[in-house]
């Protein structure tokens, strides 16, 4: 195989790729970065025009470069993309752009990577291709007779080509709950579909990060700390169940570590909900030509459906050999892998620890970087 030898291919110029490119130009490690897209940290300049970060801004920048002072606490996106752009510069990060994957193999202790344009042997291949990779886009009977658009929530920036429109959003996450909340801003008459009890946060309370309370809490004794947290979502969320939506019994902690799924960060979704403002109905079993049945059997007509429905890894797309890599969601069971995987690296899909991904993307880069380093002793 004619392929391009070098020490250490990062796979992704995300902020995961950018992450681990730092701390290696940090100490002197020599490394090629690829990027299927045309731009650094395509995504964040293609996510919906009103979003803000999540997690505060002090644990979320990348290795060794804090965001600039004059930053909101919780950076928009636009001012997102450009720190991300202005970190590849501050640390001569030139990824090799519109370079797509196709296949890594391993071959007499080396790894094989397959481009559409060049092929690598790299002794080290850091993937970070993110978890958010490839749009879920489940399919329901009937799909194919609606009159109306469907569009995930990939292609969604803003309220502006839904005026005038009956919008059906199915899932609330993080995602459906901001764009519902976007929507009903605009006056656009909006309802989202929820099938299962959720766990519901304040992003803010009295001008208090929850997150960096939730920290706080977590170090609490005898589980004092939840059980605080569990009486202040009571207090501030309340009981949904009349607006039709359940409360999850499970502690949001131990959900996020189990399943990976964060709570919804409530930034004023509720309100409208309590307002009318976001109607809430039944999980969608079926589509007819002007709209949806639900689980209830009711009929609503829409105009367009919103899919807020996630996003997967999908290393297995790219990756020739996944046995015993990934957990029972296709996600990479570990930072640094061993045995047969030797060699490989994943940043940027471990979303089970509080911070969120961004604060694991920092934690988890050093992780590769040093074993890196311990390995070329």
């Amino acid at each position: 195989m004619n392929a391009k030898v070098i020490e250490n291919l990062i796979i992704g110029a995300g902020p995961a790729g950018l992450a681990v490119a730092g701390r290696f130009t940090k100490e002197n490690i020599s490394f090629e970065i690829i990027e299927k897209t045309d731009k650094i940290a395509w995504s964040w300049h293609h996510h919906y025009d009103r979003l803000l970060l999540h997690t505060v801004k002090e644990l979320s920048c990348l290795p060794h470069l804090e965001f600039p002072d004059e930053y909101p606490r919780y950076v928009p996106r636009v001012k997102l993309v450009a720190y991300y752009e202005n970190y590849a510069k501050h640390f001569n990060i030139n990824p090799q752009f519109n370079i797509e994957v196709q296949t890594i193999s391993k071959e007499d202790g080396l790894w094989y990577v397959i481009t559409d344009k060049q092929n690598y042997q790299a002794k080290n291949i850091i993937v970070a291709t993110g978890i958010n990779r490839v749009p879920f886009l489940p399919v329901w009977p009937g799909q194919e007779k609606f009159d109306g658009d469907i569009i995930h929530s990939r292609d969604y920036k803003n309220a502006i080509p839904f005026v005038g429109k009956k919008v059906l959003i199915i899932g609330m996450g993080n995602t459906g709950a901001e764009l519902a909340l976007d929507l009903s801003e605009h006056n656009i008459d909006v309802s989202v579909s929820v099938r299962s009890p959720l766990l519901i946060v304040p992003r803010d309370i009295n001008g208090r990060s929850v997150q960096l309370t939730a920290k706080k809490l977590e170090r609490l004794p005898f589980g004092l700390g939840r059980w605080i947290g569990t009486q202040v979502r009571k207090i501030v969320i309340g009981d949904l169940s009349k607006y039709g939506i359940l409360s999850s019994k499970k502690d949001p902690i131990d959900h996020l570590k189990q399943t990976g799924k964060t709570p919804v960060i409530d930034l004023g979704t509720v309100k409208q909900i309590r307002s009318n403002k976001i109607k809430v109905i039944d999980d969608v079993t079926s589509f007819y030509t002007n709209g949806v049945q639900l689980k209830n059997d009711t009929k609503l007509d829409f105009d367009v459906v919103l899919l807020a429905t996630g996003y997967r890894a999908k290393v297995s797309d790219f990756i020739d050999n996944t046995d015993g890599l990934l957990d029972q969601y296709s996600i990479p069971k570990q930072v640094v892998a061993d045995g047969k995987h030797k060699g490989l690296f994943f940043v940027g899909f471990d979303n089970y620890k509080l911070g969120g991904i961004l604060g694991t993307i920092v934690v988890d880069s050093k992780t590769i970087v040093s074993k890196i380093l311990k390995d070329a002793l």
